[in-house]
């Protein structure tokens, strides 16, 4: 796959249409900016993203990200699995958005708990200690894990990405 390739293709179809840069990022909820980067083929869209511009310029997807037409019959068995590929993919952001949230909702319960004990005068006497200590340290670790795991998460989701619209690109060159 070619990023510029694509990116050249996207201003046509977009051209086509007679929409701005701001137009089409407004449809698509993203930033002018966004939209420049992938014309220019320094980035790409989001799988997701993919679908939905292929759906709305009436191209496949497979023309899309090889950025051009084609005569011949879609790949209709390809398009169903990089739309189920972009199912899972949003589903898998749910539940790990569902789980980050409950996981930082105890810690705000953590945080309340310590503060309420702190204003009390608790926070240093006998088992009271123990559990503002314990509080601190939920949020602390909450706060720590928090920032470890978005960033190495969002790293492991681009790679997989790309993996997979690799490997779907080289099916269609190699006719597999």
């Amino acid at each position: 796959m070619d990023q510029k390739k694509t990116g050249r293709f996207l201003k046509e179809l977009r051209r086509e249409k007679g929409l701005t840069q701001e137009q089409l990022a407004e449809r698509f909820g993203v930033t002018n900016r966004s939209v420049s980067r992938w014309e220019n083929g320094v980035n790409m869209p989001d799988l997701d993203l993919v679908i939905d511009i292929a759906d709305y310029f009436e191209v496949s997807i497979d023309e899309f990200l090889d950025g051009e037409r084609k005569t011949d019959m879609k790949d209709k068995k390809t398009e169903e699995m990089l739309r189920k590929v972009a199912d899972y993919e949003n589903q898998e952001k749910v539940m790990i958005s569902r789980r980050l949230c409950g996981v930082f909702l105890a810690a705000i319960a953590a945080f309340c708990v310590y503060g309420y004990l702190d204003i009390r005068g608790l926070a240093s006497t006998g088992i009271y200690e123990n559990i503002a200590d314990f509080s601190l340290g939920l949020v602390f670790g909450v706060l720590l894990l928090g920032a470890l795991f978005t960033s190495r998460y969002g790293a492991k989701v681009q790679a997989a990405k790309r993996r997979i619209l690799h490997k779907s690109s080289d099916c269609y060159t190699h006719g597999r």
